[in-house]
């Protein structure tokens, strides 16, 4: 990592994705460093899945000095198993048409976000960046990881060929305020904390989560994440992928107490076991990070809850606001 501060006032950032869960800390956490321009396109303007849309997106901010490339189709094991064509589709499809069009449009960077579940199913823990091509992923999102896992592969290819500086970031799992709760497509943690406090709400004395508690997990608060995606566009420059993550590991089943904890569910927590566990662990190395552009987590995992609970609480309990005269 360069002891020289990067411009950031020099930057003309796209940000796809920008408006999703990562993306709005990401983008305000740009302004925040100064960046010159943050462009957010938006799904209902611009279809990343097809070529065309993805000419037009760079035809209309031209001068763009990067992208940073977060949109994706996402979501847990459920949504992963009814999907499995559409999650590779939609993610292959906006990859390769974003990196190859800011290619040729002369763009200078793409910073690609991929994800640990492109790692094997039994990848030794930590989860060292050399054990990527060990073995084939956890069949359940086995699609979502292979799919991001090519973009991977399309920017070294596009590095040795071109020179071009695309590089690739892997996050853990991701949570914070913001994140998605919708039980049809969350992840765990946002999904625990809302069957706790329906549980709540309901007088239920017990809540059933899949599988049987065992997996481990690896967990990176979200403003966490967006400061390590930034200090990677300013600073790294290399073809090797990198690991984005605490370096903490917990099981489901101490997790789902901590959060019961938290939001004050005293109930019984079922397993069910007919229902899979995913991967049976993930923890990463992130020493990659650490040495190549100084990112360390900052927030505790205990307090990043605390606060993703907080966020959820004061969604549930807002007031509907009451419209204005005229106002439909």
């Amino acid at each position: 990592m360069t002891s020289q501060p990067f411009d950031w006032s020099s930057q003309r950032v796209i940000v796809t994705g920008g408006a999703g869960f990562v993306g709005s800390h990401l983008v305000e956490h740009l302004h925040n460093l100064g960046a010159g321009a943050v462009i957010v396109p938006r799904r209902q303007q611009y279809d990343l899945r097809e070529p065309a849309a993805v000419v037009q997106l760079y035809a209309d901010h031209p001068g763009a000095t990067m992208v940073i490339h977060l949109a994706a189709t996402v979501g847990g094991i459920g949504i992963n198993r009814e999907h499995p064509g559409t999650f590779f589709y939609d993610n292959l499809m906006m990859g390769a048409l974003l990196l190859e069009h800011a290619r040729r449009a002369g763009i200078p960077k793409f910073v690609g976000i991929g994800t640990i579940c492109s790692y094997p199913k039994f990848t030794p823990v930590p989860f060292k960046e050399d054990d990527l091509w060990n073995g084939y992923p956890e069949e359940t999102n086995a699609p979502y990881g292979l799919a991001k896992k090519m973009l991977l592969v399309q920017s070294q290819a596009y590095r040795a060929e071109f020179g071009y500086n695309a590089i690739h970031l892997m996050p853990t799992n991701l949570y914070g305020p913001g994140d998605n709760f919708d039980p049809r497509s969350s992840h765990v943690i946002p999904a625990l904390i809302r069957k706790c406090f329906e549980a709540l709400e309901t007088g239920l004395d017990h809540v059933v989560l899949w599988g049987d508690g065992t997996p481990t997990r690896e967990f990176l608060y979200v403003k966490d994440a967006a400061r390590a995606i930034a200090l990677a566009a300013a600073y790294y420059d290399a073809p090797e992928p990198v690991n984005i993550g605490s370096g903490f590991e917990i099981s489901i089943k101490d997790l789902a107490t901590l959060i019961a904890e938290e939001v004050g569910f005293q109930g019984e927590i079922r397993w069910d076991t007919s229902k899979p566990n995913g991967q049976p662990r993930r923890q990463l190395d992130v020493s990659r990070a650490a040495r190549a552009f100084g990112f360390r987590a900052q927030t505790s995992f205990r307090d990043g809850l605390r606060e993703t609970i907080a966020w959820y609480r004061a969604q549930r309990v807002a007031p509907t606001p009451t419209p204005a005269v005229g106002q439909l």
